[in-house]
């Protein structure tokens, strides 16, 4: 054989145009099929590469001929090394977000539901915490891939879930227990206002003060009291109603009319009012994604919060409630267990889905850490928003760490009001979540409280605490031959 012929050997190759910026713009890569190899150069080092024209190896490649004489056997290792660096040239990089304030908003009914919250860096991973004036609620189950972005809101099954550009967001706030309930997402980077720029020292329309509070709903009128705290045109506000406070409430007075939101991931608010005299406001207020109703206010600075010992007690013939539910790990524990007898007992009626009912764990988890010791038992009776147990459970474990809860949480139930009264037949009703039960050492019970008056109530949250306390403590001091 002639050592000067030449052969032509089938070797692959891609080649890219030049005028593309990413390998991952290519949707249709050139293939040459056959580049000749010259027998002549099989002594040339592996590394020794003849080009024609405008081309290279790594990067990006000219339409036009490439003839490279390499060994065989080398090429298709170039070959395989190349497919590779494409394939990591095409994985899409992680999005960046702003680290800082954002203005969120939802739509509900028409309306722009603003609140705040900022996001930070913390350890190769992002958290949030969202505003409602003096709260801050943390976020730490954020996943970010490509521009999409998805934000567990805490202990609830709700999510929010949208797209990364630049210094916006934009998505859906999704309740994922209730079917269709997926409400339009927006926010805005480097915005810290909420209805309006707060200015302390604006001149503006005061609402401040305590007012004497009625809702109209549809077939109802519950009393509340209102407490409004103003600063220029920048006012905080609660609600505290018979089955519990409103939490915490921010917002403005923009052209004389007061505009306050709250977003807690389950609690969706819109209020607003003006003023019909000195003293009386009018107003509405939106909730969720479809109820809304009028409200007005009294101003009187002796307003009390509405009587919540009365609305659930025993039905005659009752002293006690009896019970057998299972906690997270399947055990059925029941109200007549050896390790309750003779202690006092306090039973919370609650929900992990109910931002009051976790106000009330974090007082009651810190609360029982420094009075176990003095023969209390605390068991929490959670009632969710499916019946299915492995639903059900898993949102309690998850409530249980997020708050570090050490007493027991039974999985009670579905969350209807009328199904969760059947699992206690001693009681009228349930009303509200939480519903404190107070058992005295006899197995008796002596109080019943509905709602709770959490941390936004300021002054109230400090007169709930005392009284806890002193009705524990009163229990706590019966002898045996008093009961």
């Amino acid at each position: 054989m002639d050592s000067k012929a030449k052969h032509s050997y089938p070797i692959k190759a891609i080649v890219i145009p030049s005028e593309a910026r990413n390998p991952c713009e290519v949707s249709n890569p050139c293939e040459v099929g056959s580049l000749e190899r010259s027998e002549e150069s099989s002594c040339r080092e592996a590394t020794n590469l003849d080009y024609q024209g405008d081309c290279v190896l790594f990067g990006t490649f000219a339409p036009s001929v490439v003839s490279i004489n390499l060994v065989s056997s080398v090429m298709n290792r170039l070959f395989i090394y190349l497919l590779f660096l494409l394939t990591l040239s095409c994985t899409q990089p992680e999005s960046q977000i702003q680290s800082g304030i954002w203005r969120g908003a939802i739509t509900i009914q028409g309306r722009e539901l603003p609140f705040n919250f900022d996001i930070q860096q913390a350890g190769g991973s992002y958290i949030a915490y969202i505003h409602n004036a003096e709260e801050r609620i943390l976020l730490d189950d954020i996943t970010i891939k490509g521009d999409s972005i998805l934000m567990t809101l805490h202990t609830f099954d709700a999510t929010f879930r949208g797209k990364v550009k630049g210094d916006s967001l934009i998505g859906r706030f999704v309740i994922n227990y209730t079917a269709g309930y997926s409400l339009p997402f927006t926010a805005a980077f480097g915005q810290a206002y909420r209805f309006a720029v707060s200015d302390t020292l604006a001149t503006v329309t005061d609402f401040s003060g305590k007012y004497d509070v009625q809702f109209f709903n549809e077939n109802s009128t519950p009393r509340a009291m209102g407490v409004i705290k103003q600063k220029g045109n920048y006012a905080t506000a609660t609600f505290l109603t018979p089955t519990g406070d409103l939490r915490y409430i921010e917002g403005n007075v923009v052209n004389d009319t007061l505009w306050l939101s709250a977003f807690d991931g389950n609690h969706i608010f819109i209020f607003n009012a003006t003023k019909s005299s000195d003293s009386t406001i009018l107003g509405r207020q939106w909730l969720g994604r479809a109820r809304n109703r009028k409200w007005d206010g009294k101003l009187n600075p002796n307003a009390r919060p509405p009587e919540s010992e009365s609305l659930t007690y025993l039905k005659p013939g009752y002293e006690r409630i009896d019970f057998a539910f299972p906690n997270v790990d399947s055990v059925v524990i029941r109200s007549d267990d050896e390790r309750f007898k003779n202690k006092v007992v306090i039973l919370q009626i609650l929900g992990s889905w109910c931002p009051n009912c976790l106000d009330e764990t974090r007082f009651l988890v810190d609360w029982y850490k420094e009075n176990h010791d003095r023969g209390v038992e605390i068991i929490g009776l959670a009632y969710e928003q499916k019946e299915d147990f492995g639903y059900a459970s898993k949102r309690v474990k998850k409530m249980k760490e997020k708050l570090g809860i050490s007493y027991e949480v039974l999985v009670a139930g579905s969350s209807d009001n009328q199904k969760a009264a059947a699992t206690l037949p001693a009681l009228n009703q349930v009303i509200a979540f939480p519903t404190t039960i107070f058992i005295g050492k006899d197995g008796k019970v002596k109080y019943i409280h509905t709602g709770f008056a959490g941390p936004g109530t300021g002054e109230y949250y400090e007169e709930m605490k005392e009284r806890f306390s002193q009705t524990v403590n009163e229990l706590l001091s019966v002898k045996e031959n008093e009961r």
